[in-house]
């Protein structure tokens, strides 16, 4: 035990807690943590989820987009005209310093003043540098008689005009070069403005702020949009769902238990649905025959076996030849019991997987030699002719042992269900990837509506026939099966009174999945 000490009403109090329950806890907090993890992945892998952010996005980014654009190409085409404006007047201003001769002191007053009311006008700062990189004048008063080398101004000495704009500070800046109006064009200086464009730019961020009012009108405008569409999107979806779920736990027997058709995806699932759930149905209701076929086969020599013990026990001084007699029985329904648990067993190892077959390259004429030549004297015993016809040599990957069990099966059913002095035959053909065997024989044939059941296992068209010639009931679905594991198919075709015809299709190569 683990004592915790707490505190009630300022008394000490100790409760204790065996490592088991503070155990139990911690598990407990984790999986709620889990759950809520999950429950929050869930809802981020929602179809509806990110349909929504999809709609949401693709629908605010052309505005989001366009405002960008706008106010870009708005804000630069007004600093543009607003500089080629002050470059123009600034070249005025240019030639009435040099006519005026301003860097000699004639007429600086009038050109000073004039200075002052551009500055003034332009919201902004002139400043005036001669050749030796002084300051002869500045509006703002701040730097006159100081040097000045920006590389602008650098620039301005070699004849070159500058601008720049800088969005962040507000400000353009630009230098112009100041000429002799002679052929030689000399630089004697140059003017350098800064100008704020707070005014320039405030129209432009009043429109924005706008837009912005707008854009966050339309998001809203948006998620409505976006709600009621998906709404009515997804509901088929839901209903789909929740048909689907239903179905599921109440195995609905209806042919069309999901019956979703608002749109074609919709309806395409319902029928996918109802497929899967009539294959499942159908294959509960063959393990349900399975299971009670596999009970009465094994029930019926045990059986057999009690009555005849029975009556040899009842009977007082039984005759050697009659207790004899009632041993033979006896065995026989022993041997029978066996062969059935031996064709289930097998039918088990079939069903479990492909990895039981032992692949080799293998001479399939060779193979189907073999085979009439085992079942030759089971022919002999009914004076049945046994044909064998080989097209080609054939070469193929197989399991010789399995295959060679799903190929007696059909030759050995084709002379027990043949007619005293008929035939049978066997054909062997192939083309450039399968290999096709042919079992015919004379018999009686298998009626129309059986040809669909002949492999189920316990299944037989005779029952009381099938018992006589020892025959379990299993040896088509085990030559199904061994045919499905060489990925293979087997037919079969057959008209009362004319015989019946096992066609099995197996690829040249075995090509394991």
């Amino acid at each position: 035990m683990i004592p915790d000490m707490s505190t009630r009403n300022g008394v000490s109090v100790i409760s204790t807690k065996t490592k088991e329950e503070k155990s139990r806890e911690r598990a407990e907090r984790r999986q709620n943590r889990l759950e809520k993890k999950q429950r929050r992945k869930s809802r981020g892998g929602s179809m509806h989820f990110r349909l929504f952010l999809i709609l949401i996005v693709t629908g605010m980014m052309p505005l989001l987009l366009v405002n960008q654009i706008m106010t870009r190409t708005y804000l630069d085409s007004e600093v543009t005209v607003s500089s080629q404006t002050m470059e123009n007047q600034a070249l005025i201003l240019v030639n009435q310093l040099v006519l005026s001769d301003y860097f000699n002191g004639e007429g600086n007053e009038i050109n000073d003043a004039l200075l002052e009311q551009m500055a003034e006008n332009w919201n902004g700062r002139i400043r005036i540098i001669d050749s030796s990189f002084q300051v002869v004048m500045d509006t703002s008063g701040q730097d006159e008689g100081k040097y000045c080398v920006a590389e602008e101004v650098l620039r301005a000495f070699s004849g070159e005009y500058s601008e720049s704009y800088d969005e962040a500070s507000h400000t353009l800046v630009f230098v112009e070069p100041i000429t002799t109006l002679d052929q030689e064009a000399v630089v004697i200086g140059a003017i350098l403005v800064n100008v704020d464009t707070t005014s320039i730019e405030k129209p432009i961020r009043e429109q924005q702020a706008n837009l912005r009012i707008l854009e966050i009108a339309m998001f809203c405008l948006l998620l409505l949009i976006d709600a009621v569409l998906l709404y009515f999107v997804l509901k088929p979806l839901k209903t789909l769902a929740e048909s689907i779920s239903e179905a599921a736990n109440t195995g609905a027997d209806a042919p069309n238990a999901v019956n979703v058709r608002r749109y074609q995806e919709t309806t395409r699932i319902s029928d996918a649905f109802n497929k899967t759930l009539s294959r499942l149905q159908a294959l509960d209701e063959s393990r349900q025959d399975f299971v009670s076929n596999v009970a009465h086969e094994l029930k019926t020599p045990i059986t057999s076996v009690r009555v005849l013990a029975d009556s040899l026990t009842s009977m007082e001084e039984v005759p050697v030849e009659l207790y004899r007699e009632f041993m033979e029985d006896i065995s026989q329904e022993l041997d029978r019991e066996s062969k059935i648990i031996d064709d289930l067993l097998s039918l088990a190892r079939l069903d479990r997987n492909a990895d039981t077959l032992n692949i080799t390259r293998e001479n399939i004429n060779e193979v189907m030699e073999r085979i009439l030549k085992r079942v030759t004297p089971i022919a002999q015993t009914r004076n049945i002719e046994l044909i064998l016809e080989s097209y080609r040599p054939v070469l193929a990957d197989i399991d010789e042992v399995k295959l060679s069990l799903a190929v007696s099966n059909l030759v050995e059913n084709a002379i027990k269900y043949n007619r005293d002095s008929g035939w049978v035959k066997l054909s062997l053909n192939a083309d450039y990837k399968f290999f096709y065997i042919k079992v015919s024989d004379s018999g009686c044939g298998i009626p129309e509506d059986a040809l669909d059941r002949v492999f189920e296992r316990f299944y037989r068209v005779d029952k009381a026939r099938s018992r006589d010639t020892g025959g379990t009931g299993l040896g088509l679905s085990i030559t199904k099966s061994i045919v499905g594991l060489h990925h293979g198919a087997i037919r079969v075709y057959s008209k009362m009174g004319e015989g019946t015809t096992f066609v099995v299709r197996i690829p040249l190569n075995y090509i394991k999945e």
